[in-house]
């Protein structure tokens, strides 16, 4: 016997069965007939309240029939989709909260409840009737109304409705306060805007529509681009009076553009100009056109313009870094009046009879000491300045400048005249120390070389600017200079002191530096802000580590680490005997393979695992070549760090970190009036 139910599912969180038929007989030993009816769920049914419970005879009779277990029961239902789908089952695959009412026993609807129902809670109403035909042929039975109950269901659906209402309602609120906090803001806003007229234009104005501000420009100039490529395809095919005319056309465009840079430095003519050219322009178009040969002419004057840009950038950076070593004029005024002023006053036999007052303080090693090396008076006096200004106790100061020969009258006149307040200045002259020779000092007995002479001096090394260009860098004179090595000789200078404080003449103090005398630098000897970002300032930029003498001894990621505001252990360095690696070391790299001139590499060698890393705060570098740097933090630093080729003393400097450093220097001194050092 198969039994034919039809099923309707919804997705709404419910399923329904809306009409069963029953044809046939089960057995023909059993005379009455079962019958299945549908179900579905209950909602204000006028019979709900009357319906019988199912005796539990009747879940016997489903499951614990051994002769119903083989009847098959063909489900026709519909998916979301509409289409109508087909499903046979067996009558012992029903589940336990299945229950068959027998129609003989009652009047009425006939229901097959479940227990347990795979329902869910979604409330469906009304009725459904359908006609199907049973497998004899037997005429079409109209099914009753059936119905599904459960009260405890429906109560919850009622709670779950109530919930949702209660959820909009809240959700309703918020959008109103958000509408009305947006409109309170705007309101706000409003009222503080300013809309009046700034500069030149005003954004409202209808006239400020087009942003481009240089578009006539811009297009006069590539008018004259095409006006040169087909002057020269009229000059090639002969037509003289188009190529003389095209050539005028040109000049005309360039007066008219002089030097303007925007639109608004044009003169009045420029529209008249750009039409008449753009006429003429037309005019060769018709004549001369021909899209190969000014394909052709175009690459040409591409490749042409590509090796002038080549050829400009390498004199850009030859006169940068010639603009970036030489001494400017002013500074060079402002040494020798100053030397002149010394030896006119007699202050230098003065000097050297009398014995010097703070001789006591020097070698005094409870005082913060600094050690200054330069030959440049006024970046030297802004070290000082700028320290002692921000110093808490400037008495407990002690400044330790070291000069060149040719300077040191002018530096020792300098701080006659301008003495710190309290704190202690003394300059000394790195040609009195008669220890520091080539028998001792590798890098002078290097100097003294004839093969680093050749390299600097000599004529054969390329002449061009675009072949020497690469090696500029290198060939720096305050590498030939014994200041700027005079740093791993500290111990030697200063024999009775424990910590000393380096400061390059390139750098502005900010803060007191007084507490970095009290930090643990846990035995190391130098201590440094460390300059490695990623990749960037390791020691592969700096060492040769194809050289095997590198890569065995050293870590080609190690981070760098910067000179410029460097605390010294003098203690420590003597104990490990650091002038005596930077020694061993200067010796290996004689024929310059493992690294370039300078004193940095070596200082990254001689002071490597040996170095303690500060906090970025003390030392921010790179306002000589870096123009965006962060303001907080150079606002916040100790020390700000001049380091490249754009000094605060010469025209290159940014001007929007020059004002850190002239805010230390006296321009209402009358040598720096005398040799026109103005602000």
């Amino acid at each position: 016997m198969i039994i034919s139910l039809a099923f309707r599912i919804s997705f709404a969180d419910s399923v329904m069965l809306l009409a069963v038929h029953v044809g046939g007989a089960i057995l023909e030993s059993q005379a009455p007939h079962r019958e299945l009816q549908a179900f579905r769920l209950l909602q204000d049914c006028p019979g709900c309240n009357n319906l019988q419970e199912v005796s539990a005879s009747s879940l016997a009779a489903v499951h614990y029939d051994p002769d119903l277990k083989d009847v098959n029961i063909v489900a026709t239902y519909s998916d979301h989709y509409g289409n109508i789908r087909l499903g046979r089952v067996k009558m012992g695959d029903l589940s336990s909260s299945w229950v068959l009412d027998n129609p003989a026993k009652k009047q009425g609807p006939q229901l097959v409840i479940p227990r347990d129902s795979f329902q869910n809670a979604t409330i469906m109403e009304g009725s459904a009737s359908h006609s199907t035909t049973n497998q004899s042929g037997e005429s079409e039975n109209q099914f009753p109304h059936v119905e599904f109950t459960s009260p405890a269901k429906l109560k919850r659906q009622i709670l779950r409705k109530e919930r949702r209402g209660q959820r909009t309602l809240e959700l309703i609120q918020q959008d109103k306060e958000t509408d009305e906090q947006m409109q309170e803001a705007a309101i706000e806003k409003s009222m503080s805007f300013e809309n009046s007229v700034i500069g030149k234009y005003s954004i409202w104005r209808r006239d400020y529509e087009s942003p481009n501000a240089d578009a006539i420009l811009k297009l006069m100039r590539d008018q004259i681009i095409m006006a040169k490529a087909y002057a020269n395809i009229a000059k090639s095919k002969n037509a003289t009076n188009l190529y003389v005319f095209l050539v005028q056309q040109c000049g005309e465009n360039q007066r008219v553009i002089g030097k303007a840079t925007t639109d608004a430095d044009l003169p009045s003519s420029a529209l008249d100009q750009a039409k008449a050219m753009g006429h003429a322009l037309s005019l060769a178009k018709d004549e001369l056109y021909d899209c190969h040969e000014l394909a052709k002419k175009f690459r040409a004057m591409l490749q042409s313009t590509e090796r002038n840009v080549d050829g400009l950038k390498k004199k850009g950076t030859f006169l940068i870094q010639l603009a970036a070593k030489t001494f400017p004029q002013p500074l060079h005024c402002l040494s020798l009046q100053l030397a002149a002023d010394y030896f006119l006053l007699g202050l230098n036999e003065e000097d050297a009879v009398k014995k010097d007052a703070n001789r006591i303080k020097f070698e005094d090693p409870s005082l913060y000491h600094y050690a200054i090396f330069s030959d440049n008076v006024l970046a030297t006096s802004v070290v000082v300045n700028s320290t002692v200004l921000n110093a808490k106790e400037p008495q407990k100061h002690v400044f330790h400048i070291v000069t060149d020969k040719l300077n040191f009258a002018a530096m020792k006149m300098w701080f006659r005249i301008n003495v710190p307040v309290d704190a202690t200045i003394q300059v000394e002259n790195i040609n009195d120390f008669k220890w520091l020779n080539s028998s001792y000092c590798s890098v002078l007995r290097q100097l003294e070389s004839a093969r680093l002479k050749e390299y600097y001096f000599k004529a054969n090394h390329p002449s061009s600017i675009s072949a020497g260009a690469d090696n500029l860098k290198y060939r720096n004179p305050k590498y030939l200079s014994m200041l700027n090595h005079l740093r791993f000789y500290l111990p030697e200078v200063y024999p009775k002191l424990e910590k000393i404080l380096f400061l390059d003449d390139d750098i502005v103090v900010q803060k007191d530096l007084a507490p970095l005398w009290a930090v643990d630098m846990q035995g190391k000897v130098n201590g440094a802000v460390e300059t490695c970002k990623e990749s960037f300032h390791r020691f592969d930029k700096y060492l040769n580590f194809s050289n095997p003498k590198i890569s065995e001894n050293f870590d080609a990621g190690a981070c760098g680490w910067a000179f410029g505001m460097n605390m010294f252990d003098l203690k420590e360095w003597r104990k490990r005997n650091i002038t005596g690696i930077y020694h061993y070391w200067q010796d290996m790299n004689e024929d310059r393979t493992l690294w370039k001139l300078g004193s940095l590499p070596p200082g990254l060698i001689t002071f490597y695992n040996l170095t303690y890393a500060m906090e970025r705060s003390w030392h921010v570098l790179g306002l000589g070549y870096d123009p965006a740097l962060n303001q907080t933090a150079i606002e916040n630093a100790a020390v700000v760090h001049y380091n490249g080729n754009y000094k605060p003393w010469l025209g290159l400097a940014f001007a929007k970190y020059k004002p850190y450093w002239s805010k230390y220097v006296q321009f209402d001194n009358p040598y720096l009036r005398l040799c026109n050092i103005i602000e």
